[in-house]
């Protein structure tokens, strides 16, 4: 009796390390981004609902995949973030019900995920770019604060949203 319950256990153990193995973004980098994942209630500074937030793996644990509702329901988007093993850096691939599309690049810096867009022009030839910061706070909300950088030295905050799980 002894050796089958060895032999169970022996098998058990080789069937979680087998399912361990099998999945190819179950590494620390592929889940620096979890504290995202949840069903969120998004608030603006002045506390007044700024939308809904579903953020949850797809992909075999490969993409975080989030789906945006404003608070008025007529704005959505989707984004898929991943872990891009080429470039070594996180990427967001953002795409609106409004035709507007961003494309993220960066990495997690402490409990701050820090993405950004390439530099561009503007209509008058000024250099800008995007950057959005997701900071994990100890009491498990989350802090989404989206800046435009303009000459590298003008900053508007486009967005700036509280997250709460419902």
């Amino acid at each position: 009796m002894r050796t089958f319950i060895f032999s169970m256990m022996l098998c058990f153990a080789f069937s979680l390390n087998a399912q361990n193995t099998n999945c190819s973004c179950c590494t620390e980098k592929h889940q620096e981004f979890d504290f995202w994942i949840g069903e969120w209630t998004v608030t603006n500074p002045d506390g007044k609902l700024a939308g809904t937030n579903s953020i949850k793996k797809i992909q075999d644990q490969c993409v975080l995949q989030e789906n945006w509702t404003s608070a008025q329901g007529n704005f959505t988007g989707t984004s898929n973030n991943f872990y891009n093993y080429k470039t070594k850096q996180w990427e967001q691939l953002w795409i609106d019900n409004q035709g507007q599309s961003l494309h993220l690049k960066g990495n997690r810096t402490g409990n701050q995920m820090i993405l950004q867009t390439d530099e561009e022009n503007d209509k008058e030839g000024n250099p800008f770019y995007h950057r959005v910061t997701w900071t994990y706070n100890a009491d498990g909300t989350v802090r989404q604060y989206w800046e435009t950088i303009k000459n590298n030295t003008e900053i508007t905050v486009a967005f700036d949203g509280l997250y709460r799980k419902k």
